[in-house]
């Protein structure tokens, strides 16, 4: 798995609060373990902060706002969890935009936790099978989707995982997915 990523380029987009802190920095040394390049965007510039749950964990510098940012210069998209994090990132049109151009050019995607709900804002879920945390179901099912509680599930291109306890699969089955490339099956829901 060492260069499975080599020379692709990945996009993590997270709100300037609110990421759990784990389900960022595990899927980037992911990346970057398989010899990819993450890269931190977000809806504004400086720094992000990070959470432990409800406590305020470690900053991380953004390398570029999610309105200068272009998915056509990304292999995939990781969208961390936090409750606060893709809560706030479902209220900025932009990030929304971001994310839906991924599935429209049918690039991977993976999101876990809470992140599905910037998924069910972009309007990409319905007619997909996958999990996230508990809570979500109902919205998921709402948009469409079908909802199961899994450590892992990969719908034609998008990884989705349920807690930081689903990590390691989640690294794992991302570094794939990412590194088989465009899945046809994405663009099915845009």
């Amino acid at each position: 798995m060492a260069n499975d990523l080599a020379g692709k380029r990945v996009a993590f987009v997270v709100a300037p609060e609110g990421v759990e802190q784990v389900e960022l920095t595990e899927p980037w040394e992911a990346v970057k373990g398989a010899g990819g390049q993450p890269e931190l965007v977000s809806t504004s510039a400086g720094t992000i902060q990070a959470f432990n749950h409800l406590d305020k964990a470690d900053t991380f510098t953004v390398d570029k706002v999610v309105t200068d940012a272009s998915p056509d210069d990304y292999d995939g998209l990781v969208l961390p969890g936090g409750v606060a994090n893709p809560d706030l990132l479902r209220t900025v049109p932009e990030a929304v935009r971001f994310v839906r151009e991924f599935f429209a050019q049918e690039k991977p995607v993976a999101a876990i936790c809470h992140a599905p709900w910037t998924l069910v804002e972009a309007d990409v879920v319905r007619g997909r099978r996958l999990t996230s945390w508990p809570s979500l179901q109902t919205d998921l099912r709402n948009a469409g989707a079908e909802w199961v509680d899994q450590e892992i599930v990969v719908d034609g291109g998008l990884v989705t995982s349920r807690k930081p306890d689903d990590l390691p699969a989640f690294c794992g089955k991302l570094v794939e997915e990412i590194a088989e490339g465009k899945h046809r099956a994405q663009a099915k829901s845009v």
